[in-house]
This record gives C-alpha cells, sequence and structure tokens, in this order.
C-alpha cells in the first residue's frame, strides 16, 4: 500500500511537472511574440499558474520518489492551503457574481445592460479606471465589433440578433438614446440630440477604435461575461477540490507510511 501511494504520487506530480513547464513555455512565447493588453496579461497568468505548479510538483515527486518525509509533510501543507483556497474562491466568486442580468428591450432580440446591477466589488475591482485600459485595448484589438459591422443588414433584422453581453454593451449605442441605425457599428444622433440625457448616448462615436468602448453599458457587458464565465469556473473547480482532495488522501497514505517505515527501521524491525 505504501509503494502503491508514493507510486501515484509520483506519477500525478510527474504529469502534473510536464504540465507546468508547457505553462512556462508558452508565457515565455507569449513574451517574445506577444504584443496586445491581452496578451501580455495572460502570460503573467501562465507564468505565475507555472511556477506554482512546479514547485508544487516537484515538492511531491522528489516526496514521493524519494521517501522524503519532511519533503511529503510540506506538499501536503501547500496542498491543504490550496484546497482551502480554492473552497473560499468559490464561495466569494458565487457571492460577488450573484447579481446582475441583462434586461429585455421590448421589439429587440438582444438585452441591454446596466453596470449599477452589478456588485460593487465587481465594478471597484475588475473595470474600474486602473483595469479599463486592458479590457479596451483587447476589444479594439480582436475586432469583435468590425466582425459584427461586416454583416451590417437592414435596422429589423439588426434589433433581432441575439448579441453577446459585450456586443450589446460595447458596439452599438444603447437603445434609449434613440440612434438612427445606418449599419451595426455606425448610428446617426438626431439633430435635437439624444432622445435621453444620458452620459453613454455622449460617450458614444462612430470612430471604429472608439464607439461606446467607454460606455458604462459596455464596462456592464464585460461583468455579465465575467458573471457567466465564472459559473463554469465555479464548476470546474469543485472537480479540481474533488481531484486535490483525492491526491491530499494518497499524499497522507505515503506520508504515514513513509514515517511508520522510517520508524520501523529506527527501532529494528525486519
Amino acid at each position: 500500500m505504501v509503494r502503491l501511494s508514493n507510486s501515484l504520487i509520483g506519477i500525478l506530480n510527474g504529469l502534473t511537472l510536464i504540465l507546468s513547464i508547457t505553462l512556462i513555455g508558452s508565457s515565455i512565447y507569449l513574451r517574445v511574440h506577444g504584443h496586445t493588453e491581452c496578451e501580455k496579461f495572460l502570460q503573467d497568468t501562465l507564468l505565475i499558474i507555472g511556477l506554482v505548479l512546479l514547485a508544487l510538483s516537484l515538492l511531491g515527486f522528489l516526496g514521493a520518489c524519494c521517501r522524503a518525509s519532511t519533503l511529503l509533510w510540506i506538499y501536503l501543507f501547500i496542498l491543504s492551503l490550496l484546497i482551502l483556497g480554492l473552497f473560499c474562491f468559490m464561495i466569494f466568486a458565487f457571492i460577488v457574481t450573484n447579481h446582475g442580468a441583462g434586461k429585455a428591450i421590448s421589439g429587440r432580440g438582444f438585452k441591454e445592460y446596466r453596470l449599477g446591477d452589478y456588485s460593487n466589488w465587481l465594478q471597484n475591482h475588475v473595470v474600474n479606471g486602473k483595469h479599463w485600459g486592458k479590457f479596451r485595448s483587447c476589444l479594439i484589438a480582436s475586432k469583435l465589433c468590425m466582425r459584427l459591422g461586416d454583416n451590417a443588414g437592414k435596422a429589423s433584422a439588426f434589433n433581432m440578433k441575439d448579441l453577446s453581453p459585450i456586443e450589446s454593451g460595447c458596439c452599438k449605442p444603447p437603445t434609449y438614446c434613440g440612434f438612427t441605425f445606418k449599419n451595426a457599428t455606425f448610428w446617426e444622433v438626431p439633430k435635437s440630440g439624444p432622445a435621453a440625457p444620458d452620459l453613454d448616448c455622449l460617450t458614444w462615436s462612430n470612430h471604429q477604435e472608439t464607439l461606446c468602448y467607454d460606455c458604462k453599458s459596455c464596462k456592464a457587458g464585460i461583468l455579465d461575461n465575467v458573471k457567466n464565465d465564472s459559473k463554469k469556473l465555479v464548476a470546474i473547480n469543485f472537480c479540481v477540490l474533488i481531484f486535490l482532495s483525492i491526491v491530499h488522501c494518497i499524499g497522507s497514505c505515503a506520508y504515514k507510511g513513509n514515517r511508520d517505515e522510517r520508524y520501523k527501521r529506527y527501532r529494528g524491525y525486519p
């Protein structure tokens, strides 16, 4: 049983070691070839995850293969902190993303989003002034709105489109502004001005690198996208949590077995 536990821990951490090297290599590749803010953000994230996995997998691999109880104890301790951290993250993510949803618009196939509907924490830490420049740069680099403009069609056809939260919030002005549709990313402002005295109506620009990227509706669209992604992330985290708990149990068996064997050798048992 002791040998089996050590073998399983060694194999699992050997695979994790390969994964960590792959992540670090991907980060280095993006650092050399990446140019956009999105790629820079991704390279830093991959590097941090890769280094953490590298350190953890080395501890587990060496602790299991060398029967080093001290290394296994450190490995299990860090693994316990990681499990606790993932559990707390799941609860936190559920709390901060539990509010906010798109509003259905009469005669429209898409929904529209308001920044005030989402939690203050998301507003202050995700789409605040410090981070918004990166999001804006990513939106421009992705050319998401330009692709939407390629299929302009008529106003009636556009109004029935099932736009994503980001497309609805960032690529067009809010419906209540009363702008006249010309194509998906070009809207004419009435001579009398916007129908509503709203800052988003004044912020909108037909310039293709401006559009509504600085609108509150765009930030709300980003937060709704974060909310939807967080649900998937919580589901993935739950699976990872179960996996890490199983690995922790196997590691505990290996640690206990190694300690018992060492004690028997110390006491002179055959």
